[in-house]
C-alpha cells in the first residue's frame, strides 16, 4: 500500500507512505476525515464566501476577505510557487487532492453540514494558501493602527503610547528553550503554548508524518499540509511564537470617480487609473432576523454587492470615493507583503519537514514570510537557534504607528530588514511576545510580565526535565495586579466592607486560580475600575469610533483598551486629570456592596468560537489564569471573565528521546461532536495535563489504508 493510516489512543492521526507526495495526499484525507466541516468554513472564508450558509454575522468578514482580494493573493501566489518551486506546488496539489476525496467521503460525518444545508465544495490547489491568508490577515494587527489614530485625535499624541498593550486582537504565545547544560539528560527541551482564540473545532492538528525521506509529529493547521510551527523531527524540534511584527501598512487614499472608472491620488502628485470591479456576496437568513420578512420557519438568502478597488499601494479594504458609511470622507487601502511579492513562504515547509539539524531549520526560515514569527529549534547534537523569521518591509516610522497619507511622498517600501537573532542567558530563552529580539521589526509588543515569570521560573531550578514543564506551563501569578493593588493600598476613610475588602486582596496571593474567591473578587474590582474610567467624560468620547467594517471594530472599542492597558494608566504621572484615587475607590465600595458570589472559575469560562454556536447556550469549563498570567486566558476586564482566547495547545519536545515529548489540545483530535475524541483531552487540558507523544508504529493501531 502506498499509504497507511494508524490511530494513537487519543485517535490522533499518524500516516506512513511511500513517498512525500502519497504522504501529503494521506494528510489532506485524514484532514478531511477528521475536519471535514472546518475545512469547508475555512474554504468560505478564504474565499470570502461563509455568509452564504453562516447567515448575515459573516458579512463582515466576508467582505474584508472581498476588498483585501484574499482569494486572488492565493492564487498569484500559487501560481508564482508553480515557477519557483515546482515540487512544493505538486506537494500541494497532493494535499488538496486528499481533502477532495475525504470530503467526498465524509459529507455525511459532520452534523453541522445538514444543520445549514451545505455540501462540501471542491478545494482547488491554491486553497490552502487561502486558509493560510485568512488565517493570518490579521495577526499582525493592523486595526491598531486605527485604534493610535482615534485615541491620539481624542486625547492627543501621548495617547497612543499610553495604551500601547498586547490588544484584544492580537494573538500572542509562550515559549522557551533549556540548553542541555540546563537539562537532566543533556539534552535540550522546547515547551510553550500557543494562544490564539480558542475554536470548536481546534486551529491545531496533532499529526505524525512518516515517509522514506522524514518522521516528523507536530502541530498543524488543518487545511494546509505539512507541519509549518510546531514539530519534531526526531533529531530537531522548532517551535514559534508571534515576533509582534508590523509588516502591514494602512493608507489613507483620495479617490475620485471617472467614467471609466475610479482614480487615485498617488505620491507623485497626479491620479492613477485604480482597478476596479464589483463582486456580489450572498447572504443566508432565517425568518426572524433583523429586515426580513417571510413565514414561519422561513429561511432564504439576500445579495450584497461589494465594490472592489485597488490602488497601486494596495486593496481599498474601508470606504471609497465616498468615503467612510457615516460619511466620513475616508478610503483606506491595505498594503501587505503576500500581494506585493507572490509569495506566502509555503517554500519553505518542504525543507522543514527533511529537517535533521538547526542548520537545516535556519536555511527553511529564510524562505518564511508570514505571520513573523521568533523561533527556537535544538537538535541532538547540541545545536540551537534562536531568531525571528519572516519579511517586513523597510519604509518609513510613520508608516508604523497609523495610516499614511498615499498622495505624499516618503512612504513607499524600499526593501526588506533582516530578521534579527538571538542567544541564550544562562542555558535559557524565552520568548513570550515581549520586546525581545523582534524589538526593531515592531510598535507595540506584550507586557514583560509573562516573559519575566517564566525566566523566574527557570532560574528556581537547576536542572530541568520534558516532565517538569507542565508547571510553567499552567502558573497562574498575576503581576500586572501590582498597580491597582498599590492604589487600593494609598486609600483611607473607607466604609468598613470596603477596608476589610480591600486587606482581603492586599492580602491575596496574586494567583488566578478557579478555585480562589479572592481571585473573583479582585476581577470584580478591576472590571468596576475600568468601567468608571471608560465612563469618565475624558474617556467617554473615544467610545464612538468611526464607521469602520464590523470585523476591525474590536481594536476600537474602549473598554477592552482601558482594560488591556489598565496597569500603564493607573501608573502615568497624570491621566488628563482624571481622579484614579476616586474611581478606585468608588469600584471597590461597589464591589463591597455587591461582591461576588462564587470564584473566579465560576464567571471565568471558556467561550470557544463556533461557525454555528452551540444552541444549547451553555456555559463552557471553568478556568484558571488571566490575560497576563504565563496560564493566558483572557478575559476581558471591564466587559466579560469570560476567555475566548488561550493556549491553543501546549507541547514539550525533548531531544534526548522524542517518545518523552508531550502534547495536548483544548478539545480534541476529531472536529466531529459525538466523536470519542472530539472532546477526550479537554479535561487535561484543564488541569495543565499533558499526553504521550508515541511514533513508534507498533503501539498504534490500524484505521485503514489509504
Amino acid at each position: 500500500m502506498s499509504a497507511e493510516t494508524y490511530r494513537d489512543a487519543w485517535g490522533i492521526p499518524h500516516l506512513r507512505a511511500d513517498d512525500v507526495g502519497e504522504l501529503a495526499r494521506a494528510q489532506g484525507r485524514v484532514t478531511a476525515r477528521d475536519r471535514a466541516w472546518q475545512l469547508e468554513v475555512e474554504r468560505h472564508r478564504a474565499q470570502g464566501t461563509s455568509a452564504s450558509f453562516l447567515g448575515p454575522g459573516a458579512l463582515s468578514w466576508d467582505r474584508l476577505a472581498r476588498r483585501a482580494r484574499l482569494a486572488d493573493t492565493a492564487r498569484r501566489c500559487f501560481t508564482a510557487l508553480e515557477e519557483k518551486d515546482p515540487e512544493t506546488a505538486a506537494w500541494v496539489r497532493a494535499y488538496v487532492d486528499g481533502v477532495n476525496e475525504g470530503l467526498a467521503e465524509n459529507r455525511s460525518a459532520a452534523p453541522e453540514f445538514a444543520r445549514t444545508g451545505l455540501a462540501p465544495g471542491r478545494w482547488e490547489p491554491w486553497t490552502p494558501l487561502g486558509v493560510w491568508l485568512a488565517t493570518h490577515i490579521l495577526f499582525a494587527g493592523f486595526p491598531a493602527k486605527l485604534w493610535r489614530e482615534h485615541i491620539t485625535a481624542h486625547l492627543g499624541p501621548d495617547a497612543a503610547a499610553l495604551f500601547a498593550a498586547d490588544g484584544p486582537g492580537t494573538a500572542g504565545s509562550n515559549g522557551w528553550l533549556v540548553s542541555g547544560e540546563r537539562t537532566t539528560t543533556g539534552h535540550a527541551v522546547i515547551a510553550g503554548d500557543p494562544h490564539r482564540f480558542i475554536e470548536d473545532p481546534g486551529v491545531y492538528q496533532q499529526i505524525h508524518l512518516s515517509c522514506p525521506e522524514f518522521d516528523v509529529v507536530g502541530l498543524a493547521v488543518p487545511g494546509v499540509p505539512g507541519i509549518a510551527h510546531f514539530g519534531h523531527t526526531g533529531t530537531v524540534a522548532w517551535a514559534i511564537t508571534n515576533a509582534m511584527a508590523d509588516y502591514q501598512d494602512l493608507y489613507r487614499e483620495r479617490l475620485r470617480r471617472t467614467g471609466a472608472g475610479v482614480e487615485a491620488l498617488g505620491p507623485d502628485g497626479t491620479w492613477h487609473r485604480a482597478a476596479r470591479h464589483t463582486e456580489t456576496i450572498r447572504v443566508a437568513w432565517q425568518k426572524g432576523e433583523e429586515g426580513q420578512e417571510g413565514e414561519e420557519g422561513q429561511a432564504g438568502e439576500e445579495t450584497v454587492e461589494v465594490e472592489v478597488i485597488e490602488t497601486d499601494r494596495g486593496p481599498v479594504i474601508a470606504g471609497g470615493p465616498e468615503g467612510l458609511d457615516d460619511g466620513t470622507p475616508t478610503a483606506l487601502s491595505l498594503r501587505y507583503p503576500p500581494r506585493v511579492t507572490a509569495d506566502l513562504g509555503f517554500c519553505a515547509l518542504l525543507p522543514l519537514l527533511r529537517a535533521r539539524r538547526v542548520a537545516d531549520v535556519d536555511r527553511a526560515l529564510d524562505a518564511w514570510a508570514e505571520p513573523v514569527n521568533v523561533v527556537q529549534a535544538a537538535d541532538t547534537e547540541g545545536g540551537l537557534l534562536h531568531r525571528v523569521a519572516g519579511r517586513v518591509p523597510l519604509r518609513s516610522a510613520a508608516n508604523g504607528l497609523r495610516p499614511v497619507p498615499a498622495w505624499e511622498p516618503g512612504h513607499e517600501w524600499t526593501g526588506r530588514h533582516t530578521t534579527p537573532r538571538a542567544g541564550l542567558t544562562d542555558g535559557v530563552a524565552v520568548m513570550a511576545n515581549q520586546r525581545g529580539p523582534a524589538a526593531p521589526l515592531g510598535v507595540e509588543f506584550a507586557p514583560p510580565h509573562r516573559a519575566d515569570r517564566i525566566t523566574a521560573l527557570l532560574a528556581g531550578k537547576k536542572r530541568w526535565s520534558a516532565a517538569d514543564m507542565s508547571a510553567i506551563h499552567t502558573d497562574t501569578l498575576l503581576a500586572s495586579a501590582g498597580p491597582l493593588l498599590d492604589r487600593l493600598t494609598a486609600l483611607d476613610d473607607l466604609t468598613p466592607g470596603a477596608a476589610a475588602l480591600r486587606d482581603r486582596l492586599l492580602s491575596w496571593d496574586r494567583r488566578m486560580d478557579a478555585d480562589s474567591t479572592d481571585a473573583a473578587a479582585y476581577a470584580a474590582v478591576r472590571g468596576a475600575v475600568v468601567r468608571r474610567l471608560a465612563a469618565h467624560p475624558v474617556l467617554a468620547p473615544a467610545s464612538v469610533a468611526p464607521a469602520y467594517p464590523e470585523v476591525l471594530l474590536p481594536w476600537l472599542a474602549l473598554v477592552p483598551r482601558v482594560g488591556y492597558a489598565l496597569e500603564h494608566l493607573l501608573r502615568a504621572e497624570d491621566l488628563y486629570g482624571i481622579d484614579r484615587a476616586g474611581a478606585v475607590r468608588a469600584a471597590l465600595e461597589e464591589v463591597a456592596a455587591d461582591p461576588p458570589a462564587g470564584t473566579w472559575g465560576d464567571t471565568h469560562r471558556l467561550a470557544a468560537w463556533q461557525a454555528l454556536p452551540d444552541p444549547s447556550g451553555a456555559d463552557g469549563p471553568r478556568l484558571s489564569g488571566d490575560h497576563d498570567c504565563v496560564l493566558c486566558t483572557s478575559a476581558v476586564p471591564g466587559l466579560t471573565d469570560r476567555a475566548a482566547r488561550g493556549p491553543a495547545a501546549r507541547y514539550v519536545w525533548d531531544l534526548a528521546d522524542r517518545q518523552d515529548s508531550r502534547w495536548v489540545v483544548p478539545l480534541g483530535a476529531s472536529g466531529v461532536p459525538g466523536s470519542p475524541h472530539h472532546l477526550d483531552q479537554r479535561a487535561l487540558w484543564l488541569d495543565g495535563e499533558l499526553v504521550p507523544v508515541v511514533t513508534d508504529f507498533d503501539r498504534l493501531t490500524k484505521e485503514t489504508d489509504v
